[in-house]
């Protein structure tokens, strides 16, 4: 674990970049982290980062096809606002911890 400045706020991440402490994200670390992996956030982005902070909260298992099957966004959908990665850096952007299903 390392301490890292995002947004002016010193947050806690793990050696790949995610957050350790969900407590410590808000929306303008979320665009910070958007713009280091070149996505531009919108609304859309933003209900699908509040669905996965949800169900991390839930301590819900997340996987693309359960995200793909919310009724927020399909697989599809999912691929085209987070490309390369997918959940991989809708959780990341999101501030939760990185998904077991993502390698």
């Amino acid at each position: 674990m390392s301490v890292k400045t995002i947004a002016g706020v010193d947050v806690n991440v793990s050696e790949e970049g995610y957050l350790e402490d969900m407590s410590q994200w808000n929306e303008e670390i979320a665009k910070e982290i958007a713009k280091e992996i070149n996505i531009e956030l919108t609304d859309k982005h933003f209900e699908v980062i509040n669905y996965l902070r949800e169900k991390t909260e839930a301590k819900e298992t997340l996987t693309i096809r359960k995200v793909g099957k919310s009724g927020v966004v399909d697989i599809k959908g999912l691929y085209k606002l987070f490309p390369k990665g997918p959940l991989k850096f809708s959780s990341k952007i999101a501030g939760i911890p990185k998904p077991t299903s993502c390698i």
